[in-house]
């Protein structure tokens, strides 16, 4: 998997990228497939920095969050929040569809009073 940073008009010291990639590297544990982590730090608004989290996995599902704080790594936090929780919600979606009952395997209603099929057949008695 890969990790790019990357800085908009500003530069991020290798101390602050190993920091946010050590916060990154942790993604994976909520979604196995990940394939590339895309960060974006805008630094236009010194105040308040710009985050842009973009995640990309296996069959061309890509995920983004974006936040701003009044700090760069609160902002990272909070983005990466933000991401685990996407990601768990995705995994989980995909886990209920493979769960679920199949499109084949649909039961008929029970009408009240009427006796459900037997495979038998009728008996004549």
């Amino acid at each position: 998997m890969q990790i790019k940073i990357s800085a908009r008009h500003g530069h991020l010291s290798d101390e602050t990228q190993a920091k946010i990639k050590e916060k990154l590297a942790k993604l994976p544990r909520f979604f196995e497939r990940l394939t590339a982590i895309d960060v974006t730090i805008d630094l236009e608004h010194r105040d308040a920095p710009n985050v842009d989290l973009r995640v990309s996995a296996e069959h061309k599902h890509d995920f983004v969050a974006e936040c701003r704080s009044l700090e760069l790594m609160a902002s990272i936090d909070d983005v990466v929040e933000k991401m685990e929780q996407q990601l768990r919600k995705y995994k989980q979606k995909v886990q209920d569809r493979h769960r679920g009952p199949g499109h084949r395997q649909i039961e008929t209603p029970e009408v009240p009073g009427q006796e459900p099929p037997t495979e038998d057949g009728p008996e004549d008695l």
